[in-house]
């Protein structure tokens, strides 16, 4: 299957709901008011967010008020404007061979998908050449420590891992050493996704980036928000939390093949302007890919 086939399977709760709902709108039918409010009703219900729901059937209203419009239409003027907000934020993450290690830090709540990202980020940046280690800082849960080392076995990178319990950032502190001593490129390192105290969570996050700094001032050289789709609104409160605790470079979303809630990826885009590195249709390594603001808006909308 191709990883466009990929997408927009993944997608397809979110362009069911989607598609569906605007050919129930639009059967000839005129662009009138209560139109562009039942349109907006179901762009917020997709998970889009209000403010890009309310931009979105303005643009509409301006161009298309008052005619009779078929929902193909409806959807191929939305995917362009979904386009045009996703467009900005669609950049793959770019690994700066001056630094060496390549430091990347993945953050993520628990069940974020955090870990498995890791996996696969790893196991594509290993197929084009990259030494790559892996770093199990997510100490508090031996689940994570065992995932990642099934990982790094896949990928054929090698994991640093201690005991569970152990200090993340000695840890850290650890691998970093550990990976200049090897000439790995890039260094990837999990932390922890405990929300429930959060003071704790950031003074381990501090603690971490404060030892890498230790052997390179300029590390952490990406610090990656890993998303769980299927929290559709909710990741936006997760994105200002993080971003609160260090500063997020960009975000990966994942899980978007098991929810209608798509949508949020665009409500991101609009709200915080971070790059989207990557989206996760599904289990395997190819089921994470670059994000493509244009793809991404076509599959979401039915398009072919």
């Amino acid at each position: 299957m191709s990883w466009l086939d990929r997408l927009k399977s993944g997608l397809g709760r979110t362009t069911e709901k989607l598609s569906s709902g605007i050919t129930d709108l639009f059967r000839g039918r005129r662009l009138d008011q209560a139109a562009l409010d039942e349109l907006e009703e179901l762009l917020i219900t997709s998970d889009l967010g209000v403010a890009t729901a309310a931009r979105l059937t303005s643009v509409l209203a301006k161009t298309k008020f008052d005619q009779e419009v078929s929902a193909e239409e409806i959807r191929a003027s939305l995917a362009t404007e979904i386009a045009g907000i996703l467009e900005p934020v669609a950049k793959p993450l770019e690994i700066d061979t001056i630094h060496k290690p390549f430091v990347v830090l993945m953050c993520g709540v628990n069940g974020s998908g955090k870990t498995t990202t890791m996996g696969k980020m790893a196991k594509l940046y290993k197929e084009q050449g990259h030494a790559v280690m892996l770093a199990a800082g997510d100490t508090f849960r031996a689940a994570a420590i065992e995932q990642l080392q099934i990982w790094g076995e896949r990928a054929g990178c090698p994991v640093i891992a201690h005991e569970q319990g152990s200090d993340a950032a000695s840890l850290a502190f650890d691998a970093m050493a550990r990976a200049k001593e090897a000439d790995c490129d890039i260094l990837m390192i999990d932390t922890a996704g405990r929300l429930q105290n959060k003071n704790n969570l950031m003074d381990e996050l501090k603690k971490i980036i404060r030892v890498i700094r230790k052997q390179d001032d300029t590390a952490p050289h990406a610090v990656l928000l890993v998303l769980d789709s299927t929290v559709g609104q909710n990741a936006h409160s997760q994105v200002e939390t993080f971003r609160d605790m260090v500063d997020v470079s960009g975000l990966v979303m994942t899980k978007l093949d098991g929810t209608a809630k798509g949508g949020v990826v665009v409500g991101l885009a609009e709200k915080f302007g971070l790059p989207v590195h990557a989206v996760g249709v599904g289990e395997s390594a190819e089921d994470l890919r670059p994000f493509d603001a244009r793809t991404f808006a076509d599959s979401m909308m039915g398009l072919s």
